[in-house]
């Protein structure tokens, strides 16, 4: 007997079989280490894009398929690989025979998940957009694809029931609604800018279009701005689909629900979308509609990098999957003016001699006091009228009792007497307070006369409703804004007060709509304030009933009222493009801008490969940083955009300071 078998004969008989079972496990271990080396019979090269915010490293990489992972590791599926000596995620974009590499490939590390959650169309999606916003693909790719769920995953999705279809008629009145609707029902790929008209249920119009499409076989994506809008459309195509047709993709459900609601869309489960801008990337099977409701809404535009606004999103997918395409609104943007100058898109919307019938709009000086308030005497009749016969909305732009103070005998502005800062009230019983530093004033005196007056010349929604409550006693009054928005008001005779954006929907229509302290929305510094003033006004004005009355108070001589009196918002569209083609601006021409230290912009200057007919405006100072606004022709921004993409490249690379780039800002 050997030295060594002596002590295994000595051993009790379980720890023998403890031995034997480790010895059985290590000879396991390394035989699948073995494997993990040994190449995947078919397709051994991986192509994966891996999760590196860097913009010199945006492209896939080639690695070897264990024969392990060869039947997980699809196109589509969440890996983990190894990458600068650290593992990281990616995605697998395709799989292949052959690679560039000249030395020997990594293998995979491990598949997280063989769900392939990634779609082909997805991935040239996130090229495109990455190339347009001179960005990097695995920031779009955190937009396109939602964080995973082990636990939802293992669920399956089940298949939709069937629908047989189903007949339009909310859109009898629009011009040329029957052809793009027979278009789409046969299985072509119309494009369209629609002008919603006042007293459209626009949800349900969506639905029908939806029901359309998707009874010709083939799948529909619609964008919304908020969570309120998605569940008007929820509403209307359960109403009109059934249920168990469509998903809606918000962030209010939570991580599972929506990676749930994601997957049966992924699966091909669902084909039928609904949901704010994060939704404009679903993997939608046989996509055939692409809608985006009020593309005007800044709620479009993603914060995050690379700063996609939905309509292009949207767009970008259209013309690479061929789909057809709907840019709907009761307002309409400059951009959405210029697709229908191209020739990309055709108009729908109601005749003229429908709209006067729809609505009757006027606008009014805010001089008029007659009746004690801010509410002129029309206004204040509107009001009265509408009461007769049903709910009326006042909308006003600020939120709150008094945002703002001024002296009542010199108009000079309140200030707080410890910071300077500007002083607010908060409600009737509350003293003047400071916006910055929250010391009230109780005693205050004005610096510039002396008076102790205080009057209020911007109001918020809670002081219009004290102050309309007193005008019609006995009238309910109710508050709509911030965190207490109201959803849906009845048909009864109330008065509803609402700042922009938090207007509940009234159940056949309000009687009557006043558009207070127009002049606020008017007076905002930015290239898009009276586009913006003008389309809050009509969603606002659109609530109205059919035959309702809408008074605006304001100076009827601006564009942009006398563009709601008419109810010509494409008009409005036209003019503003007009006035920016002069000006050399969006859409026009395509702008970026570079955001940053001062020292850093230099680099940017001194690196950037611009186009010859480029335009350098800056550097200027904006908050704590400096900014520089880069500008070319439109037929020109792809130059733009290819030339601050190689400049991220190239810092990248270099380790350079960080700069913000943001190609197409919605504000400058």
């Amino acid at each position: 007997m050997t030295s060594r078998e002596a002590p295994e004969a000595d051993m009790l008989p379980g720890l023998r079989a403890a031995v034997d079972d480790a010895r059985v496990k290590a000879a396991a271990t390394r035989r699948r280490k073995a494997a993990s080396w040994e190449p995947a019979d078919t397709d051994p090269v991986a192509r994966v894009l891996v999760d590196i915010a860097l913009a010199h490293l945006d492209r896939p990489f080639d690695y070897a398929v264990p024969r392990a992972m060869a039947a997980t590791a699809v196109p589509g599926a969440r890996v983990k690989v190894r990458f600068a000596g650290q593992d990281v995620d990616g995605f697998v974009v395709g799989r292949g025979t052959e690679t560039d590499h000249t030395g020997r490939l990594q293998p995979l590390r491990r598949v997280v998940s063989p769900e392939p959650v990634l779609a082909p169309e997805i991935v040239a999606l996130s090229a495109t957009l990455a190339r347009h916003y001179a960005g990097a693909r695995s920031d779009v790719l955190r937009l396109a694809v939602p964080p995973r769920h082990a636990a939802t995953e293992k669920d399956e999705s089940p298949a939709a029931p069937s629908f047989v279809g189903a007949t339009p008629r909310a859109w009898g009145q629009v011009e040329h609604a029957d052809a793009f609707l027979r278009r789409l029902g046969g299985g072509e790929s119309p494009r369209a800018v629609w002008s919603a008209a006042p007293g459209d249920d626009w949800p349900a119009m969506v639905a029908e279009v939806v029901a359309v499409t998707y009874a010709a076989g083939r799948g529909v994506l619609v964008c919304v701005p908020d969570r309120r809008d998605v569940a008007r459309v929820d509403a209307a195509l359960t109403e009109v689909l059934g249920e168990g047709h469509h998903v809606c993709l918000t962030a209010e459900g939570g991580p599972a629900r929506r990676y749930r609601d994601f997957l049966a869309v992924s699966r091909g489960a669902r084909r039928v979308v609904v949901g704010t801008r994060s939704a404009a990337f679903a993997p939608v099977h046989d996509l055939g509609l692409v809608v985006i409701w009020d593309d005007g809404d800044d709620l479009h535009a993603e914060p995050r990098a690379p700063y996609p606004h939905t309509r292009e999103v949207l767009l970008a997918r259209s013309e690479q999957q061929g789909t057809a395409a709907i840019l709907g609104g009761v307002a309409r943007t400059p951009e959405a003016q210029q697709l229908l100058a191209t020739g990309w898109a055709h108009e729908l919307a109601v005749p003229r001699e429908v709209l006067r019938q729809r609505v009757r709009v006027e606008a009014v000086p805010a001089e008029d006091r007659s009746v004690g308030t801010r509410v002129p005497r029309a206004a204040y009749d509107a009001i009265r009228r509408g009461l007769e016969s049903g709910p009326v909305l006042v909308q006003t732009p600020r939120a709150g009792y008094a945002a703002s103070l001024a002296c009542d005998t010199c108009r000079a502005p309140a200030r707080c007497s410890a910071c300077t800062g500007p002083l607010a009230v908060g409600g009737p019983a509350e003293p003047p307070h400071c916006r910055w530093c929250g010391h009230a004033e109780m005693a205050w005196a004005c610096p510039t006369c002396g008076g102790r007056g205080l009057r209020a010349p911007v109001r918020g929604e809670a002081r219009t409703a004290e102050e309309l409550g007193r005008m019609f006693a006995g009238t309910t009054v109710r508050s709509s804004s911030g965190e207490r928005v109201v959803e849906e008001v009845t048909g009864s005779p109330d008065i509803v007060v609402a700042t922009v954006g938090a207007e509940p929907v009234a159940a056949g229509g309000y009687a009557a709509v006043v558009l207070l302290d127009t002049w606020l929305s008017l007076a905002r510094d930015d290239l898009r304030a009276a586009e913006e003033a003008l389309r809050r006004w009509l969603n606002g004005a659109a609530l109205v009933r059919p035959g309702g009355h809408v008074v605006a108070v304001g100076d009827p001589a601006h564009p942009a009222l006398q563009a709601l009196v008419r109810w010509d918002p494409a008009g409005f569209a036209r003019r503003e493009v007009e006035e920016r083609v002069q000006a050399h601006l969006p859409p026009a021409a395509r702008l970026a801008t570079v955001t940053g230290d001062l020292g850093a912009l230099d680099d940017v200057l001194h690196l950037l490969d611009l186009p010859a007919e480029a335009e350098v405006l800056g550097p200027v100072p904006v908050d704590d940083e400096q900014r520089v606004l880069l500008r070319v022709p439109w037929s020109r921004g792809d130059a733009l955009s290819q030339a601050l993409g190689d400049l991220q490249r190239v810092r990248s690379a270099r380790k350079l300071d960080p700069v913000r780039i943001q190609v197409d800002p919605l504000s400058i």
